[in-house]
C-alpha cells in the first residue's frame, strides 16, 4: 500500500461538532484527501501518491477514509464521503468508466468504497468537484485581474436570482441561490466545470463543459480526439508543452521569454493566449456566469497568465462592442492556489450523498 502524508493545511485542534465530510480527489500523479466541518473549516488533509487499476485505487482511497477518521476522531461525525476522479462519471449510480490514467477501464467506485467504510459515498467527475471547491471560495480568496472588484453582472445576478422549476434536490452550496460559477480547468487537457445555484451542473448525457473539444482553432493542429482543431491543442498544458517543448515548466519560460523580446516565444504566447480567451468567451457566451475561475496546473503560473489572458479579451473587446459589452476581464478570477480546492469540493459534493438512494450494485464493485 503506498505511503500517505499529512497536509500542512491541516488543523487537528479545530474539529467542530457535527456532520463532517470526507473528500477524496483522484488524481493521476497523488490521491488528496480533506475533511471538514459543517461550517466548511478544514480539519484535516493527507496526500498519498496513486497506484493504477481498480483494486489499487480503492484500496488506497479506503485507507486513506480511515486515515482522515483516525484524524479528525471516528466519533466525531456524522459523515459523508465525496469522490472526484478522471474519466466518465454517472454521479448518481458511483460508476466511473476509462479513466485511463488511472488503469481504469470501468468501476463502480461508489458502491466499492461504501461497501468497504460503511459511509454514505458519492462520485463526481474531477473538474465538477474542483469547479465545486473553487465556487465556494469565490468571497475574498480568489484572485481578480488588479483591483478589479467582483463583476457588476456578479452583483446583479446575486440581487435577483432567477427562478429554477424543477430543481428542489439538495444543494452542496446552499447559499448561492441561482449564482453561477464557471470553472476552466487548464491542465493537460481544457474541461470546463459550472456551478448553478450552488449544484454541480451534468447535462444529458455528463458532457457538459467539455469545451476542449469544440474544433474551432485555425491551425489545425490534431487532437487525441480524432478531430483538428480543437480548443484543447491551443488552451492547454499539453499544448504549451507541444508548442514550447523542453522546458520543465513551460508557460512561466514562456512568458518570460516573449517579455524579453523571443520571437517565436511571442508567436506561441499569442497562440496560447488567444486559445485560452477563446475559450473564456465560448463559457461566456454559453453559460454566462457571473464569475469564470481559471484553474488546473496552468493556474500556478499566477498573475502573468491572468494578464495575458485579459490582454488577448481586451483585444477582442476592441474591435467588438457586444464582447466589450460582457466586460469578460471583470469577471475572472485565479483559483487559490494554497488549498486543495478539487478536494474540497469533493466533500461538498459528498453531503449529497446521505440523501441518495442505497446503490444497486454492490458485490459488483471493483471488477474492470
Amino acid at each position: 500500500m503506498a505511503t500517505s502524508t499529512p497536509h500542512p493545511r491541516a488543523d487537528k485542534d479545530s474539529v467542530q461538532a457535527g456532520p463532517i465530510s470526507l473528500g477524496i480527489d483522484i488524481g493521476g500523479t497523488k490521491i488528496e484527501g480533506v475533511a471538514i466541518d459543517g461550517d466548511e473549516h478544514l480539519l484535516a488533509c493527507r496526500r498519498t501518491p496513486t497506484r493504477q487499476g481498480n483494486q489499487a485505487v480503492h484500496d488506497d482511497t479506503a485507507a486513506l477514509i480511515r486515515h482522515l477518521l483516525d484524524q479528525v476522531g471516528p466519533n466525531q461525525g456524522p459523515f459523508t464521503v465525496g469522490l472526484g476522479i478522471p474519466g466518465r462519471v454517472d454521479a448518481n449510480r458511483g460508476m466511473v468508466d476509462d479513466a485511463v490514467n488511472l488503469g481504469i477501464r470501468h468501476m463502480a467506485l461508489g458502491p466499492a468504497v461504501a461497501k468497504t467504510t460503511g459511509l454514505p459515498v458519492r462520485v463526481e467527475n474531477d473538474v465538477n468537484i474542483a469547479a465545486l471547491g473553487a465556487a465556494s471560495q469565490t468571497g475574498d480568496t480568489l484572485m481578480a485581474p488588479g483591483t478589479t472588484p467582483h463583476s457588476q453582472a456578479a452583483k446583479d445576478q446575486a440581487r435577483h436570482p432567477a427562478s429554477e422549476p424543477g430543481r428542489d434536490g439538495p444543494r452542496a452550496l446552499p447559499d448561492q441561490d441561482n449564482h453561477v460559477v464557471a470553472f476552466i480547468n487548464l491542465g493537460t487537457g481544457l474541461a470546463a466545470g459550472i456551478i448553478r445555484g450552488g449544484r454541480i451542473e451534468h447535462g444529458a448525457s455528463g458532457a457538459i463543459g467539455e469545451i476542449g473539444h469544440i474544433s474551432v482553432d485555425a491551425h489545425q493542429f490534431p487532437c487525441k480526439c480524432g478531430q483538428r482543431g480543437c480548443l484543447e491543442t491551443v488552451a492547454s498544458g499539453s499544448a504549451v508543452e507541444a508548442l514550447w517543448p523542453g522546458i520543465a515548466h513551460p508557460l512561466p519560460d514562456l512568458i518570460a521569454q516573449a517579455s524579453q523580446g523571443n520571437q517565436r516565444a511571442q508567436r506561441v504566447e499569442d497562440i496560447i493566449g488567444h486559445g485560452i480567451a477563446l475559450a473564456v468567451q465560448i463559457v461566456a457566451l454559453t453559460i454566462d456566469p457571473a464569475i469564470i475561475i481559471l484553474g488546473g496546473g496552468m493556474s500556478k503560473t499566477g498573475q502573468p497568465l491572468l494578464d495575458l489572458v485579459t490582454e488577448h479579451l481586451h483585444r477582442s473587446a476592441a474591435c467588438s462592442h457586444f464582447i466589450a459589452s460582457l466586460n469578460l476581464p471583470d469577471r475572472l478570477r485565479l483559483a487559490t492556489a494554497d488549498l486543495p480546492i478539487a478536494a474540497i469540493g469533493a466533500a461538498l459534493a459528498g453531503r449529497m450523498a446521505a440523501d441518495s438512494r442505497p446503490f444497486d450494485f454492490i458485490g459488483k464493485e471493483i471488477a474492470s
